[in-house]
């Protein structure tokens, strides 16, 4: 496993380490080119995890994805799990699992992958759900949306959240959905990682995008 894992506090210095960065993959992805864009992101950026988060339910696809995926993320030393399927996580070498059902499946995922997998879950704006999970052993919660959206029923994970997560909560807290950059100066004090995903990769030029995000991040 790679020593770049989501799952570093902050430390209680009385100054807080800047968020570190967690990418996501585009949901629709051409396993041909993305590696190398892929591979350009993490050659000219620190990034903690890349998480593997595709739209598919083809599992040949989704196994060629997590392969050539995982091939340039530990070339770089950087950790990658894959959003659900943790069968896929174990057969192909990664790092671990991305939950998308709070802590409902938990422990039943840890006892299959393992004391050392990385098991992230994503909480929505349940700090119940969140705190639940971080009692039986993930290795962080996310939380979302940040932005503004049109998806899911309107409901926004807001500063107060992560404010009384990071005052309060150990285990590290992820924020993504509809990251801008002014949300990331408004959460950079409260948050361990951001997990920037749509917001680069749907531009041109997705090195230059997270330099933008980077350079918000105080």
């Amino acid at each position: 496993m790679s020593d770049h894992t989501p799952t570093d506090t902050n430390t209680d210095t009385g100054e807080t380490d800047r968020p570190q960065l967690y990418l996501v993959t585009p949901a629709v992805l051409d396993v041909e080119t993305f590696p190398a864009q892929l591979d350009a992101v993490l050659e000219a950026h620190d990034v903690a995890c890349v998480r593997l988060s595709l739209a598919t339910k083809d599992e040949e696809a989704l196994g060629r994805a997590a392969d050539a995926c995982r091939e340039v993320c530990h070339a770089h030393d950087v950790a990658i799990v894959i959003d659900t399927h943790v069968a896929l996580a174990e057969r192909h070498g990664l790092d671990g699992v991305h939950l998308t059902d709070g802590a409902r499946t938990i422990r039943k995922v840890r006892k299959a992958l393992g004391d050392d997998a990385i098991i992230g879950t994503y909480c929505g704006a349940s700090k119940h759900d969140g705190m639940t999970a971080a009692e039986i052993g993930a290795d962080y919660v996310a939380f979302g949306p940040v932005g503004d959206t049109g998806l899911g029923d309107g409901t926004k994970a807001d500063k107060e959240l992560f404010a009384w997560w990071s005052a309060m909560i150990e285990v590290p807290v992820v924020a993504e959905g509809a990251l801008t950059l002014n949300l990331t100066r408004d959460l950079s004090a409260v948050t361990d990682f951001f997990a920037i995903g749509d917001e680069i990769w749907g531009t041109d030029d997705p090195v230059a995008a997270l330099t933008s995000f980077i350079d918000a991040i105080s």
